[in-house]
């Protein structure tokens, strides 16, 4: 047997190790004058009646003395949204919108029927909660309200009488009773969502049967006398339901239809979710997997739009998306109250990224959801309020709202267990600054990046990050401040060059001058 030098062989596979582990990705990111704008809009959020996000989360009630709140809206939350520029709030749902009947929330809150939430628990509500809050909250947010209207088991005359209600600013009945009820000038609401789900809680329709009352619905839903125009959204696809989309598309004509909804959560097993927080790198995986479904999903949903539409006149709006895990073990009745990790950081971080590079045709998304349930951006705990890591991803990638799109190639993107490590989507703001935000899923290993900036006359360049040591690490009402973002200096410029290593599981938004 011949002999062999362990110490020189162990040298040399160390030396491969390491070599292999600097392995630097290059990244490109250039100026393209037909790269369309980033619509604000994709930074959406999402307030169903559904657990506590309404009730006990954003909403405490007029008569509450013990939490600030402008109209029952919790203060702390409002100042929290603005710090966001939330760009537009869609609600009353979800499932949760086509059993509501809008007429049961307006007018004095005494005489208001009670409602049984039949979708999330089976609990019943007072109605305290209706159209005026709801809008008047969007105006002091300076957010667009987008309504989902109850398609499925309501009617076209419910409908045509919530746009007049909230629209109308001459006379008639719905305008009236308005006034009567506090409000004299109209809200303008513009995004109107038409029905949800239909392919499931809003009425397990086939496409084809919700193409034909999406028709007559939308018909009857235009402007009255060249007041606001409103923006049609047709009930979606869910995931890779393409079947559809091309269904809308082929059947509802174009004239009738401002846009097409999807909706995809990173969920690998609606049986069984998996936790929160005490979760492993195998969940990890498969969370991860299917958040970055959310590129093809988008990519083919939109080849399929292309095909009816070449002339790009309807979007496509991801109104619902995010992580859906096993609500806390504490917690019944359909509350779906959840934590929010270092994992959401990363799906949130490469979710968005998608939709930023997809933003010729993805003209809104809406994150599920704002308050308690799901990847919420906001958690409360009777007085007490904090900001999840989702809040801080959203705060810090608000530099893209309605900045231009500057495209990005990564070459020879590396895996983990067969996903790609690195996302990157960059934009250019009307104050010429450049935004590039990249995220790193690896769980383990950092990476070396270098990205190409020589056409873009960047001089200096400085960033943050989001991490922590573990992906399970989140904020608690005990420790609300462990996940924020921190000051990045790893950051370096030479010959139009950025070279910087992004830590394992982290995000990172770079700003060039």
């Amino acid at each position: 047997m011949k002999n062999i030098n362990y110490s020189s062989f162990v040298l040399a596979l160390l030396c491969s190790v390491t070599i292999l582990a600097q392995e630097t990705i290059q990244v490109t990111v250039t100026a393209d004058a037909d790269a369309p704008v980033v619509s604000k809009h994709i930074y959406g959020h999402f307030a169903e009646h559904l657990g506590r996000c309404i009730y006990e989360g954003l909403y405490v009630g007029e008569e509450n003395k013990i939490i600030p709140n402008t109209e029952g809206v919790r203060n702390d939350i409002i100042a929290a949204l603005k710090e966001l520029d939330i760009p537009n709030l869609r609600w009353p749902g979800g499932c949760f919108a086509d059993t509501y009947h809008w007429k049961d929330g307006v007018g004095p809150k005494e005489d208001r029927p009670t409602i049984v939430n039949r979708w999330w628990g089976g609990t019943t509500e007072d109605n305290s909660f209706g159209t005026h809050n709801f809008l008047n909250l969007c105006e002091v947010l300076g957010a667009e309200p987008y309504l989902s209207a109850n398609v499925g088991s309501g009617t076209v005359q419910e409908l045509i009488d919530w746009v007049q209600y909230t629209n109308h600013d001459g006379i008639s009945p719905m305008a009236d009773w308005r006034r009567e009820n506090g409000r004299e000038e109209p809200w303008k609401v513009k995004y109107w969502g038409v029905g949800n789900e239909t392919w499931g809680c809003g009425g397990n329709m086939t496409a084809e049967y919700y193409a034909d009352i999406y028709r007559q619905y939308a018909t009857f839903m235009p402007g009255w006398s060249g007041e606001t125009k409103v923006y049609r959204i047709a009930s979606g696809a869910s995931e890779d339901d393409y079947h559809w989309t091309e269904t809308l598309m082929k059947n509802v004509p174009h004239e009738l239809m401002e846009a097409v909804a999807l909706h995809d959560y990173a969920v690998f097993d609606w049986n069984d979710k998996g936790p929160s927080v005490n979760f492993d790198e195998e969940i990890y995986f498969k969370s991860m997997e299917q958040a970055l479904n959310m590129e093809e999903y988008v990519t083919k949903h939109i080849e399929i739009m292309d095909k009816y539409d070449p002339e790009g006149n309807v979007d496509l709006f991801v109104d619902e998306w995010g992580g859906w895990y096993d609500a806390e073990p504490e917690v019944k009745n359909g509350v779906l109250f959840q934590q929010n990790t270092i994992r959401d950081v990363m799906i949130a971080g490469t979710v968005l990224n998608t939709f930023n590079n997809h933003a010729k045709r993805v003209k809104m998304a809406n994150l599920a959801q704002m308050v308690n349930v799901l990847q919420a951006v906001i958690l409360t705990d009777e007085e007490k309020m904090i900001k999840t890591p989702t809040y801080h991803v959203m705060h810090m990638y608000k530099v893209h709202h309605d900045a231009k799109l500057l495209p990005s190639t990564i070459e020879e993107n590396v895996a983990f267990r067969g996903l790609p490590v690195l996302s990157v989507s960059a934009s250019k703001d009307k104050k010429e600054k450049v935004h590039i935000s990249v995220v790193n899923i690896d769980p383990e290993k950092d990476i070396e990046v270098e990205v190409d900036v020589s056409t873009l006359n960047i001089k200096n360049v400085q960033g943050s990050i989001l991490t922590s040591d573990k992906l399970q690490d989140h904020n608690s009402f005990d420790n609300p401040e462990k996940v924020t973002p921190k000051e990045f200096k790893g950051a370096k410029l030479k010959k139009g060059k950025i070279s910087l290593t992004i830590p394992a599981h982290s995000l990172i938004v770079l700003q060039g001058s």
